[in-house]
């Protein structure tokens, strides 16, 4: 019979969770788990090639026993000759800060803790201590909130190609029988016995109730579901990632959704949709199948209809796309007006722009021929100041080519232009007189023709 890190050698084999020359970071907490990972992974370092450091967050969520926590992880690491980093942080405190649990805001500090080891000790891997029961856990909790096939396949060995778990295949039994064999005396953390949180209560309660009544080796049953069900996820998952970059386009913290998208199958558009939600928001807390749902349901709806997700994520129906972004509330409407002079350069510092005005005489002038931001009138129809500003209510004007006023909003719906970009495109106006939608179109009424004398050339770039 192999011995335990026999085991865990083959599973990390057959995982390719390791890379000759890689430096990992353990996460330490001192626990059981954890305290048999450190131990069989600083066994297997030289067969692997790999080089070990522990990480240890204090979380002062228990006092004194969170500091004794924190001085095991650091006695057992120089023991073992292994390098050793901890940092201590008030959770209660962040998650007051941040309104989120403490299991959330412990979670968020402890992967920015890991990440900047990662950095700071140009680390490659970070070595997780879940095991099976943690799994089993997971996907029974994940059951009871109406998960999915993604839901239901748990805890994956590697994410990221960073993130492994070289021991969620061991039951907690045995790893509590390799810290006995091995005289190892991890640190207890006694809030594991408490049932006033959900998962406890899975663990203390409902998994023991479920071997003794149903299935004495319901751990093994729910980790083989896992293993079966990642099989079919990780194809549906492929066919996904590639729809995925055929409908939709990453537009400045912003993911648009194509309309043909949603003609797809419904397994594929939902986790199109959750990799959207996962590229605005870098993860998925509180995201659920209902969400998805209601985003299926947008789409169906007309233009401009938008709804509001967790962790103040907007998404909206745009002539049958679907915007999905961050929603950052305009906080100052900008009403400024900047007066422009003719033939000078004029820098407005405050918008980061220059606008360059030249009279040029006809005859020197071969072809009148512009583009977004180089532009050409007739300098003998503008009358008034010409002026640099943003749209206001019932803001009109003739676009070129055609002969009646037009609304500014009527003519970006028209172009679908996105509301949220319709407040942050400059017009140039002469007088009372819009003659410019900078980067759209020019006014009719300014335009140049075979009568036109004197060409007023205007070139609007970005202040270096």
């Amino acid at each position: 019979m192999k011995v335990l890190s026999e085991v865990v050698m083959d599973f990390i084999k057959k995982n390719s969770m390791f890379d000759n020359g890689d430096k990992v970071i353990v996460a330490f907490s001192g626990g059981p788990d954890s305290t048999c990972l450190l131990y069989i992974l600083n066994e297997l370092k030289e067969k692997l090639g790999i080089t070990i450091v522990g990480a240890h967050l204090n979380h002062c969520l228990r006092g004194l026993e969170s500091d004794k926590d924190e001085e095991y992880a650091r006695k057992t690491c120089k023991s073992l000759n292994i390098d050793f980093y901890s940092r201590k942080v008030d959770i209660h405190r962040i998650s007051k800060e941040k309104n989120i649990s403490c299991e959330m805001a412990g979670r968020e500090i402890r992967y920015e803790f890991f990440k900047e080891l990662m950095t700071e000790l140009n680390a490659n891997k970070i070595a997780l201590a879940h095991n099976a029961n943690d799994q089993a856990e997971t996907i029974l909790m994940r059951i009871m909130r109406g998960t999915g096939i993604q839901g239901m396949v748990g805890i994956k060995p590697v994410r990221d190609k960073i993130y492994v778990r070289p021991i969620i295949h061991l039951s907690r039994s045995e790893i509590e029988k390799y810290c006995e064999v091995n005289n190892i005396i991890p640190r207890i953390d006694k809030s594991n016995l408490e049932k006033i949180y959900a998962r406890n209560k899975v663990r203390l309660d409902l998994i023991p109730y479920m071997e003794e009544n149903f299935n004495t080796d319901i751990i093994n049953t729910l980790n083989r579901l896992s293993d079966v069900l990642k099989v079919d996820n990780d194809y549906l998952e492929n066919i996904s990632a590639g729809k995925y970059k055929k409908h939709c386009v990453i537009d400045d913290q912003m993911v648009i959704i194509d309309k043909n998208a949603f003609l797809e199958h419904d397994s594929i558009i939902s986790r199109i949709i959750r990799s959207a939600l996962l590229q605005v928001n870098n993860n998925l807390y509180n995201f659920e199948k209902v969400h998805i749902s209601n985003i299926i349901e947008l789409q169906k709806h007309n233009t401009g209809k938008a709804i509001m997700l967790p962790q103040n994520i907007i998404v909206e129906n745009c002539y049958g796309d679907i915007h999905i972004r961050i929603n950052t509330k305009v906080t100052e409407i900008n009403d400024k007006q900047y007066v422009l002079n003719v033939n000078e350069k004029n820098i407005i510092h405050s918008l980061n722009k220059v606008v360059k005005i030249d009279i040029i005489p006809k005859v020197q002038f071969t072809e009148v021929k512009g583009n977004n931001y180089i532009v050409y009138f007739d300098y003998d129809k503008v009358q008034g100041p010409i002026t640099f500003r943003y749209r206001r209510q019932g803001d009109r004007f003739i676009p070129l080519g055609m002969k009646g006023n037009k609304k500014i909003k009527d003519f970006f719906m028209g172009l679908k232009v996105h509301k949220d970009k319709r407040d942050e495109i400059p017009l140039l106006c002469f007088g009372d007189d819009i003659g410019w939608v900078v980067g759209y179109r020019i006014s009719e009424k300014f335009k140049v023709s075979k009568d036109t004398k004197n060409i007023l050339q205007i070139r609007i770039e970005s202040e270096e």
